[in-house]
Order: structure tokens, then C-alpha cells, then sequence
């Protein structure tokens, strides 16, 4: 089992930069596929990126495709997420989540563990 816990969250300035963190416990961490996933105010939750278990592989929500980095360091069983030119749309909380699979997914029902979450902000 994997426990995950997001930091970096905060208000910040459209245009502006934010990183987010997401710690997970376990020594399994590395075999996980990792992904952001979004849920703005009363919206449903949507995928933002997602990253296999070396690094090698990665997609991005077309939203955020050019501005956000999704990154992961297997030796401090974390992974980042970079948002960069911020938009008041990207205001949401930012979860982080672990999947199974060997496979990048979309979909939110495929990741298997979640961490709480952590709130951003983009004022405009």
C-alpha cells in the first residue's frame, strides 16, 4: 500500500509559477505509475499528467501541455509537479495519485491510491 501526501499548494498571480510535491511512503513506490488529477469548484475531477515508473514515459491534459512538468525521483519516492504561466482555470485542488499498471492511464478509476489533495489558487 502507498500513502501519499501533496505540499506546495497556495495562491499565486495569474502567470505565475507554483511547484507541488507528493511524498509517498513504501518502499514500492518506484513500481508505481504516478498522476496529477484536478478538481476545480463544482467540477468533476479531470487528469492532468502522468508519468510511469522510470521517468520515461509522459503525457499531459491538453490543457496544460506546455506549461506544467510533471517529474519523479524514485530515491526520495516523490514526484513534482511544475505549473508554470498560470491561469485563473487552473485553480483546483491538485491531487496526486499512484496506479498499478505498467501503463500510463487517464482515467481516473485506474490509479489506486490518492493522496488529500492540495489547494491552488490563481487570482487574476
Amino acid at each position: 500500500q502507498v500513502q501519499l501526501v501533496e505540499s506546495g499548494g497556495g495562491l499565486v498571480q495569474a502567470g505565475g509559477s507554483l511547484r507541488l510535491s507528493c511524498a509517498a511512503s513504501g518502499r514500492t513506490f518506484s513500481t508505481y505509475a504516478m498522476g496529477w488529477i484536478r478538481q476545480a469548484p463544482g467540477k468533476e475531477r479531470e487528469f492532468v499528467a502522468a508519468i510511469n515508473w522510470s521517468g520515461s514515459s509522459i503525457f499531459y491534459a491538453d490543457s496544460v501541455q506546455g506549461r506544467f512538468t510533471i517529474s519523479r525521483d524514485n530515491a526520495e519516492n516523490t514526484v513534482y509537479l511544475q505549473m508554470s504561466s498560470l491561469k485563473p482555470e487552473d485553480t483546483a485542488v491538485y491531487y496526486c495519485a499512484a496506479s498499478k499498471l505498467r501503463y500510463l492511464t487517464r482515467l481516473l478509476d485506474e490509479y489506486d491510491y490518492w493522496g488529500q489533495g492540495t489547494q491552488v489558487t490563481v487570482s487574476s
